[in-house]
């Protein structure tokens, strides 16, 4: 089947153009490069896995409780919508989360497969080029994810989301070559890894927790990388052009706050736009979702340097300031360590399996 048959509103067009400026860059010096980006990039190259292999894509997957979301984590909940929905109404309103969630999931990785190859082309250091083309295949991996994961366990997709794809837009079509790291490596992976960190420690579906816990071992170090590159290159800018960084990760982080409504969900239920704004500004649940969030994104735009007034009094009003603190070291290594423990209990268990099997087997050619 189609994509275009699975989405709840197909694209008006199958493909979306960006024009895009700026120079590709080529480097004549081979032999030179920072050793913590070349130890990035070598263990970019150690830790490829394949998406086919490495998850259980056996395991079943109720499409209308995809991810065990609660009732009280849902916006309608309290609501008099909520009072006379049924109880297949309110499944079907998680299919559809669950299927919008992960749509913005498939669309921002391709954007990142988009903007990774992008930072091969323009950046001019060698070292980055290497990593860079580590990280358009970790992308491309992930793409690949979630759309089996939308396709054959949910059966729906969401259009990308305008408040995404606006920011994919200005930081395609931005000539200078940090700011596909700016945009994507810092704010939309920033993000995408809180939203999957929250959804990987809360669901109890086995097969998403998989797929969340594997991707965020390899943003982790896309992340990482864009840390270090950026806080390089941003100690050598004037104050004007640090401005102009900052300026962009103030709208950015505007645009992604209020990507995460779900505006687009409810009008599929009969919502009008109006009135599924006024549900989610009021949802508790979304004001915690919406502030932790950003726990990925602040300390990094504070990490590599920018941290202007204009910007931290942009994060006092969004209620994020403090999140400026947050240990993103820490955070990192706890991704790595959750995808290797996840491994380590599968493994484990299914070589338990076999030496059962074979045990049974024995005992069954000694009794015959």
């Amino acid at each position: 089947m189609s994509t275009r048959d699975l989405y709840t509103e197909p694209p008006s067009d199958p493909l979306w153009q960006v024009p895009a400026t700026g120079a590709a860059r080529f480097s004549w010096e081979y032999d030179e490069g920072r050793d913590r980006l070349l130890s990035l990039y070598q263990k970019g190259k150690d830790k490829q896995w394949d998406g086919v292999r490495r998850i259980d894509w056996e395991l079943e997957v109720d499409p209308y409780d995809p991810l065990g979301t609660p009732d009280e984590a849902l916006t309608l909940h309290g609501t008099r919508h909520w009072a006379r929905m049924t109880e297949r109404d309110k499944a079907e309103l998680r299919r559809h989360y669950a299927s919008w969630q992960f749509s913005q999931f498939l669309h921002g990785e391709q954007g990142a497969m988009i903007c990774a190859a992008r930072i091969v082309e323009s950046v001019p250091d060698m070292d980055a080029k290497f990593y860079s083309a580590t990280q358009t295949m970790d992308e491309a991996r992930h793409a690949e994810i979630y759309g089996r994961f939308l396709h054959e366990k949910i059966g729906m997709l969401y259009p990308v989301n305008d408040n995404l794809q606006s920011l994919l837009g200005d930081t395609l079509r931005d000539s200078r070559w940090d700011m596909p790291y700016l945009g994507m490596q810092v704010l939309i992976e920033g993000l995408a890894l809180a939203a999957f960190g929250m959804i990987r420690d809360t669901t109890d579906k086995p097969l998403p927790k998989q797929i969340l816990a594997y991707v965020m071992q390899d943003e982790a170090r896309h992340v990482a990388f864009g840390r270090m590159a950026l806080r390089d290159y941003y100690r050598q800018l004037t104050d004007a052009e640090l401005r102009e960084r900052e300026e962009f990760v103030i709208e950015g982080c505007y645009l992604m706050r209020d990507r995460l409504r779900g505006v687009e969900v409810l009008e599929n239920f009969g919502i009008s736009k109006a009135e599924a704004h006024e549900f989610s500004e009021q949802s508790e649940f979304l004001h915690l979702f919406r502030k932790l969030l950003f726990s990925r994104i602040v300390p990094c735009v504070k990490d590599i340097g920018l941290w202007g007034e204009r910007l931290q009094r942009a994060y006092v009003d969004m209620g994020v300031f403090d999140l400026g603190d947050h240990n993103l070291d820490l955070l990192m290594a706890q991704d790595e360590e959750i995808a290797e423990k996840l491994d380590a209990e599968r493994f484990a268990a299914e070589e338990q399996e076999r030496v059962s099997e074979v045990t049974d087997a024995i005992r069954a050619g000694a009794e015959s």
